[in-house]
């Protein structure tokens, strides 16, 4: 599987009280701006930090993750995901256990990927959305986005938005936006559960398995000891479309495509799973 998710673990719940306002204003170098964390020589950093594969065979996978933490903003990243059977593979990226989630789960030949996409806050999450894509992934860079601020998170997929999860604090549902958290991107083996539930498994013959990651860019809060990012900062940050994004018409209407034409699941619709009554937050717009 592919994945791309915000995360912050719960090993790292040290409180991260001083921020700092970072703008990019271009493309993350992966040499200055990321770290591999695991998979020893099956993560490459190449093209003078421009580009970044991981690579997943029978022994490992392997990931990285941003050097810095950051709470609230627009992250992007390119990424072409692993070609032909990629049954079992699970490639991800993304920012009490916050976590905002872009997963894609591989498939056999012939088949098209799922993205998988959840969010937790505070160790609570079981906010599924599923989608096949309109595109085959394997066979060029396609732009998957997280938009994050205090009152929504937008997922996008080449600016074209997929699902938007409103903050619902006001009836009792958890959102995450007090914990700053970092970029996570891994490829690993999880065909117990990721092709067609487990029925199909990894083919070890293909391996290894590979993906790619460029573009890298973030426009957020940087965590770092100095300053604070205050909503009276004149700084440039405060002015960023992602502080207040929302979908406008247009916006709404490709989510409507998107949704009406490509998505497989929606934990909403799964009153099976939820007998007693689907999630209050399930009633309100999805815009």
């Amino acid at each position: 599987m592919l994945f791309f998710s915000c995360s912050k673990p719960s090993v790292m719940l040290l409180p991260c009280i001083f921020l700092a306002c970072l703008v990019a204003s271009s493309y993350a170098n992966f040499y200055q701006d990321a770290q591999i964390t695991w998979g020893d020589q099956r993560a490459k950093i190449l093209n003078g930090g421009q580009l970044l594969t991981l690579s997943l065979d029978q022994a490992s996978g392997a990931g990285f993750q941003s050097k810095n933490e950051y709470l609230f903003g627009r992250f992007d990243m390119q990424l072409k995901l692993v070609p032909g059977n990629s049954a079992g593979s699970l490639s991800s990226q993304g920012p009490g256990h916050d976590e905002i989630d872009f997963e894609f789960l591989g498939n056999s030949l012939g088949n098209p990927y799922t993205v998988h996409t959840n969010v937790y806050a505070q160790g609570n999450g079981e906010k599924e959305q599923q989608f096949h894509l309109w595109f085959d992934p394997t066979t060029a860079f396609h732009t998957y986005s997280i938009v994050w601020n205090a009152r929504r998170i937008i997922f996008l997929v080449d600016n074209i938005p997929i699902r938007v999860f409103h903050n619902s604090e006001a009836i009792g549902i958890p959102f995450p936006k007090n914990q700053p958290m970092r970029v996570y991107a891994s490829l690993w083996n999880a065909d117990d559960w990721a092709t067609q539930g487990g029925r199909v498994k990894a083919d070890w013959t293909k391996a290894p398995f590979v993906a790619s990651y460029r573009n890298f860019k973030i426009s957020s809060c940087a965590v770092s000891a100095g300053s604070s990012c205050g909503s009276k900062s004149t700084d440039s940050a405060n002015t960023e479309a992602w502080q207040t994004q929302e979908l406008d018409g247009a916006g709404r209407n490709r989510l409507r495509w998107v949704q009406a034409k490509y998505m497989i699941y929606n934990y909403c619709s799964d009153v099976k799973r939820f007998s007693q009554g689907v999630p209050p937050e399930c009633k309100r717009s999805r815009f």
